[in-house]
């Protein structure tokens, strides 16, 4: 495979770090020449601390996140927000060093990120493929379709779904995965096991790759 891969989700702290970390460790421990990163970050670094430990021998962490707001604040809030273009411009430089770019986006698909644009218009411009992350429990099937029929509106690329299991499962997350196959269509819905997003970090990110290997394998 090549090209870019963008990883958004329908809300913030559904674990797109954390998937796109194992998603990295996989391709990268596979002999693919992957990256990852993520442009836009607010109050914290640590997720794009978590992606740049995988690669730190070839990027720096500036790369890696090449927009940083200190204030946990949607990225637009601060009148320093780039561009779209400038935006779109570090991804291509980035894809260019690279097979397979893993972009992770910030909060979910409609997140402000600048003016007049959020994750949706960064996919629509690139023309990639798009993950949707979501976590698995009470009311993720309204949250799946309403982030999936957004992103279908500006884009015809594929789509896949990804389901992150939490530590207690309700009694919907036995039926939920079904539930969306059968009301997307052919979008391919895979569903990921626990992992603790407090514990994550580079050792238990590529344990958790290689234990996963045939999950992560059928999501790229």
């Amino acid at each position: 495979m090549k090209g870019i891969v963008f990883v958004t989700g329908t809300d913030t702290g559904v674990g797109k770090t954390v998937l796109t970390a194992m998603l990295l460790a996989h391709l990268r421990d596979g002999g693919i020449d992957a990256l990852a990163m993520k442009p836009f970050c607010s109050g914290s670094r640590g997720d794009a601390r978590l992606l740049h430990s995988l690669e730190k021998e070839c990027l720096t962490l500036e790369t890696v996140n090449p927009f940083y707001f200190d204030k946990p604040l949607a990225p637009a809030a601060d009148p320093k927000a780039a561009p779209i273009r400038k935006v779109l411009d570090k991804i291509r430089a980035l894809a260019e060093m690279c097979e397979v770019l893993l972009v992770e986006g910030a909060g979910g698909l409609l997140a402000p990120l600048g003016k007049n644009y959020a994750a949706r218009e960064i996919i629509a411009a690139l023309r990639c493929r798009t993950i949707i992350v979501a976590r698995n429990r009470l009311g993720v099937i309204n949250h799946t379709l309403l982030t999936a029929n957004a992103l279908q509106q500006a884009t015809k690329e594929e789509l896949t779904i990804v389901l992150m299991q939490g530590k207690n499962r309700d009694l919907s997350s036995k039926t939920n995965p079904q539930m969306l196959r059968q009301r997307l269509g052919g979008t391919r819905v895979f569903l990921i096991p626990h992992v603790d997003f407090l514990r994550a970090n580079t050792r238990e990110i590529k344990k958790s790759a290689r234990f996963l290997k045939k999950t992560l394998a059928g999501i790229l």
